[in-house]
């Protein structure tokens, strides 16, 4: 109930100097207490007056702040369930990022084998053409079997004690003109040693001793490939020491004479 009046009266009293706490004790204590009282009353109505108005203030402000959390929590709630979406939107998303990649990588994969196989297919173009005329030759090959074959074993059975140009003179002047005229099919310029013998034996041979030029290479063709032992005339050795270190695996016995 105290008011700005009643302070403005109480100030001609709070100026006097006897009007102290001191003072006031030495006339009555009571006296005192009231005196006191009213100063202090004063100085609290001065105080509540600054006061009052932040109290209100305070009170508003926590009006405000409680709408204001009550639409922070209702905001929270709804971010949660945006967060919550998100999250499985994020989840969608990654399982479609990751079969993307798989799909990728497939691709990728199908690439690599399409380009493979283009290749191969550029590849196996290229040799449809030499199939095919390989194929024809071996048709021609089987029309003329039967002639070389004949070739072969006349030479292996007949021309071994010969010479070179000899056995020329037989398999070109004689049996093949005879083949001609018994219409016989056979191959033109035959060759008996890659007929008879396959290139890695031959190296073979070589490497054991015997010389490689076409008479040594036959004569070995005859030695390995007749059905009867063969006799030797060889001044040179090469036949002898070429035999020997054939048939050193195969426990060969030579008797000496």
């Amino acid at each position: 109930s105290i008011n700005e009046e009643t302070v403005e009266l109480l100030q001609p009293y709070f100026n006097m100097e006897d009007y102290t706490l001191e003072y006031g004790k030495k006339v009555c204590g009571n006296a005192a207490g009231l005196l006191s009282w009213t100063q202090a009353m004063a100085i609290f109505y001065g105080v509540n007056r600054e006061v009052l108005p932040l109290k209100a203030n305070l009170a508003k402000q926590e009006g405000y702040l409680k709408i204001a959390n009550a639409e922070l929590a209702k905001a929270q709630e709804a971010l949660d369930e945006k967060q919550a979406e998100l999250d499985k939107v994020q989840a969608k998303f990654d399982a479609a990022m990751k079969e993307k990649m798989d799909l990728l990588n497939d691709a990728e994969t199908c690439r690599r084998k399409m380009q493979a196989a283009s290749a191969l297919i550029d590849g196996l173009s290229g040799e449809k053409y030499r199939w095919t005329q390989q194929s024809k030759e071996f048709k021609s090959q089987i029309n003329r079997l039967v002639g070389d074959v004949l070739l072969c074993t006349g030479f292996l059975s007949y021309c071994g004690p010969f010479n070179q140009n000899f056995r020329k003179l037989l398999l070109k002047d004689l049996w093949e003109a005879e083949m001609r005229a018994h219409k016989i099919p056979f191959s033109e310029n035959l060759n008996l040693i890659s007929m008879l013998v396959d290139p890695p034996t031959i190296s073979e041979w070589n490497l054991q001793g015997l010389p490689g030029d076409d008479l040594s290479i036959q004569n070995g063709i005859i030695v390995t490939k007749a059905t009867r032992y063969p006799l030797l005339v060889d001044p040179q050795t090469q036949g002898k020491s070429w035999i020997k270190k054939k048939e050193q695996d195969n426990e060969l016995q030579v008797n000496s004479v």
